[in-house]
């Protein structure tokens, strides 16, 4: 389900009349090159997660990963690992500088980006193209299914995860935690396969426009350098 506004103090706006989700998210995926999807109208799209009864085991780990209060500050072992993660920082920072003019909230809202998605095991492209789709990346999108943040994360995680405070998925660092370890979550249990773990998260398994639209977001931040692990 598509998102009809977004929060108050990021921009809310209705999504443009006439425009079926199925047509905004397989437009998004056709979108070639970073600048492209600036000019399209930016709405959320309901992260639509279904709330599936989870092992005792799976949700100990899934508990304990969220609780870790680590801050998202990278440690490298080498300096050629750190030089290029300012190089992708600073490229990643120039695509993004129209949809974030500010540099401070930028390099935060980045850094936090590559730090979770590290630590969950992901492609960073692949969660920026992901928070691109859902939320264009408005901090306090919210979808009309009530999915909430960058990553459109559902309100019943933090219950069954959490300690029950939804009103936490508007903290940056809140968020993209909870996505990363749902989206690892939703890879591990569909073996790998991101097409149909794309389509679990979005509440759309087995069906194409959603992860279509993700694959599609995800050209406009590959990096042409090898990406290198944090230590820490």
């Amino acid at each position: 389900m598509s998102a009809k506004w977004v929060g108050a103090g990021d921009g809310a706006h209705p999504l443009a009349g006439g425009v079926s989700r199925r047509g905004w998210l397989m437009a998004a995926a056709s979108v070639a090159g970073p600048a492209g999807w600036l000019g399209m109208p930016q709405a959320a799209h309901a992260g639509g997660q279904l709330e599936e009864p989870l092992m005792d085991s799976v949700r100990t780990a899934l508990s304990s990963a969220i609780a870790n209060k680590a801050p998202p500050e990278p440690e490298f072992a080498t300096t050629e690992a750190r030089i290029h993660y300012l190089r992708w920082l600073g490229t990643m920072s120039d695509r993004l500088r129209r949809r974030k003019p500010e540099w401070e909230i930028r390099r935060d809202f980045l850094q936090t980006v590559w730090y979770e998605s590290k630590r969950a095991g992901l492609d960073v492209s692949l969660v920026l193209g992901l928070v691109q789709v859902e939320s264009a990346f408005r901090k306090f999108a919210v979808s009309s299914v009530g999915a909430r943040g960058y990553m459109q994360v559902m309100p019943f995680w933090t219950r069954v995860i959490g300690d029950g405070d939804a009103g936490k998925l508007f903290h940056m660092q809140t968020n993209l935690r909870f996505g990363c370890v749902i989206l690892r979550h939703y890879i591990d249990r569909e073996r790998g396969d991101l097409f149909m773990a794309l389509g679990r998260y979005n509440g759309s398994r087995g069906r194409s426009p959603y992860p279509d639209a993700v694959f599609g977001a995800q050209r406009n931040w590959l990096f042409g350098e090898k990406p290198q692990l944090p230590t820490g």
